[in-house]
């Protein structure tokens, strides 16, 4: 079976030029293949193109309607393809971004003005959930993942190492102690973050790899990192927080880090994409874009 876009092709060089051997020398291709990508349009649509002669080619009235036809749908195939071929050279068009709630709210979101001023073809759709999400099958085409990854079928850059840290506030200290070892923690008011399977509500995890697994508890259990930040800071008890939700209350003392002698997990921070393909500039020049950003060290670390 013939390309039907081939024949279309065909057929609009025929006519213009009005000749089929004409239009086989400035396609490349033999008289009788020609000849064949017209007659596989007639066939289809079962209605006659050309009137032929020895001497010359005539359209008829269908076959002007459908000329007419296949020069817009021809067009509209460049245009898409010139388009196509401009997104992996130029950032341009919607990103769709996925990130975590409280890492897109505090640090991701402020630092959209800034590349849409060097961007401005770009615009973003950004999704803010804690949640797993499917790449593909939601349609987006980039994501912040923070943590271990697990999918390996995403292309990934880590983007900036993920520090956690224990932490409390005065008053709490204060009025409970300061746990120096790791033990200590079984006799402290533990407030849990429910969603990840490291630092959890019931079992934290130290050492750069999560090997040393300590059993907690605590009277508060939350699937957001900044309402625990919002109750620790209250005085109600510790929390085992990344440094980019819990740097600006260390560094102006409405926390204080304590178990600072023991290595704490520290997940990387990832920008993740459907692998399979090239990814759009936009996709490309956004990562740099965050990777600089990041880099040498994030913004929320700084001075910690």
């Amino acid at each position: 079976m013939l390309d039907r876009v081939t024949s279309m092709q065909v057929f609009v060089r025929v006519a213009a030029l009005g000749s089929f051997s004409a239009a086989a020398r400035a396609l490349n291709l033999s008289q009788t293949m020609v000849t064949k990508h017209v007659a596989a349009l007639e066939e289809r649509l079962g209605v006659k193109l050309l009137h032929r002669s020895t001497r010359r080619l005539v359209l008829t009235e269908g076959g002007r309607s459908y000329l007419a036809a296949c020069e817009r749908i021809l067009a509209e195939i460049e245009e898409a393809e010139a388009s196509a071929s401009l997104d992996r050279i130029e950032p341009r068009g919607t990103l769709r971004l996925n990130v975590p709630l409280t890492f897109g709210f505090r640090h991701i979101a402020p630092a959209l003005p800034e590349f849409t001023r060097l961007h401005p073809a770009v615009s973003f759709d950004l999704g803010l959930a804690d949640r797993f999400v499917d790449l593909i099958e939601e349609g987006w085409d980039l994501a912040i993942r923070i943590g271990r990854l697990k999918d390996s079928t995403l292309v990934a850059r880590r983007l900036a190492l993920c520090r956690t840290v224990v932490c409390a506030a005065p008053s709490y200290l204060k009025e409970h102690g300061t746990p120096e070892t790791l033990d200590d923690l079984a006799r402290h008011n533990c407030l849990g973050y429910t969603l990840p399977s490291t630092i959890g509500a019931n079992r934290w995890t130290f050492g750069q790899d999560g090997e040393t697994v300590v059993p907690v508890q605590g009277n508060l259990r939350a699937n957001n990192g900044d309402a625990l930040l919002a109750a620790a800071v209250a005085g109600q008890g510790l929390i085992y927080q990344p440094t980019f939700i819990v740097g600006d209350c260390l560094r102006d003392g409405r926390l204080v880090r304590v178990l600072g002698g023991y290595p704490t997990y520290q997940p990387g921070i990832h920008a993740v994409m459907p692998s399979g393909r090239q990814a759009p500039a936009k996709v490309r020049a956004f990562i740099e874009f965050l990777a600089r950003r990041f880099a040498p060290e994030p913004e929320w670390d700084r001075g910690l």
